[in-house]
């Protein structure tokens, strides 16, 4: 599993990195987690709003900062 955060480095965008590592680590899954801050590559998911999450290529969220718990919801 790959999952990208994608935003442009803002506490938003940091405090969904740190949720999803916390997501991952508490279901106990392998997944790779990739900070995506290039606007280009961002655009090219049709993200409008970040902080975005992309799990395996497909947008699950944008313009939200995730809890932990609602990531999990996702990932499983």
């Amino acid at each position: 599993m790959i999952i990208k955060v994608l935003g442009s480095g803002c506490k938003n965008c940091k405090v969904l990195e740190e949720n999803t590592k916390k997501a991952v680590a508490e279901l106990g899954i392998v997944a790779e987690i990739q900070k995506i801050e290039d606007i280009q590559s961002i655009m090219k998911y049709g993200v409008m709003r970040t902080p975005a999450l992309v799990v395996d290529e497909k947008v699950k969220s944008m313009g939200q900062v995730l809890k932990a718990e609602d990531i999990k919801k996702l990932l499983k």
